[in-house]
């Protein structure tokens, strides 16, 4: 069993209560099943998070919706679980999505999860994104030091050149630095 979709079960089944629904969700291979559990009304989080989970690990694009919005939920676990199933699902509104969510001021406290997807995606809208969000994260006191080393660390992975200007503005952050010097080392040389 992948280790994401164990660590998932693991949470959602102490949070079902390990309900024959959580049971019967957890084990079935009728995705319409799953995907009428993400439209009908009343049904629990953890219902929805797992047959989204499950859908999007099948690359079914019914679960593009719900995923997205666990992706921007202010619980941890579940925007990482949406973001490793988004990275699978093969939907081409994911990247647009997850740059939306990384960049938006307002959310900014949920962002490290979909800076994280953006890396994954390696999409046209990764870099931009990542630059945008970065450079916000860069004035003095900051509270959210992890989405900008997030930021620092994908832009590197990515090895995009035009990353360079906001590279080298976050080698002044002492948080921030050692990670700013080896992302620039992983960038095109200048000619």
């Amino acid at each position: 069993m992948d280790e994401e979709l164990r660590s998932l079960t693991e949470r959602l089944r102490q949070e079902s209560g390990g309900t024959a629904e959580y049971r019967r969700l957890a084990r079935t291979e009728d995705p319409d099943e799953l995907a009428a559990v993400l439209t009908a009304a009343g049904r629990p989080l953890w219902a929805r998070e797992l047959a989204a989970f499950r859908l999007g690990l099948a690359g079914d694009r019914r679960a593009f919706e719900s995923l997205v919005l666990l992706l921007n939920h202010r619980d941890p676990p579940r925007c990482a679980s949406a973001a490793y199933a988004l990275g699978r699902l093969g939907d081409p509104r994911t990247a647009r999505a997850a740059a939306a969510l990384a960049t938006n001021e307002l959310r900014v406290a949920y962002a490290l999860h979909p800076v994280r997807l953006l890396v994954t995606l390696r999409a046209p809208e990764s870099v931009p994104a990542l630059i945008t969000t970065l450079r916000r994260r860069l004035h003095p006191h900051d509270p959210y030091r992890r989405v900008a080393l997030a930021c620092v660390e994908g832009l590197g992975a990515l090895g995009d050149a035009r990353a360079r200007p906001v590279l080298d503005e976050a080698l002044a952050h002492p948080s921030l630095a050692e990670a700013a010097i080896h992302a620039l080392a992983r960038l095109p040389k200048r000619n």
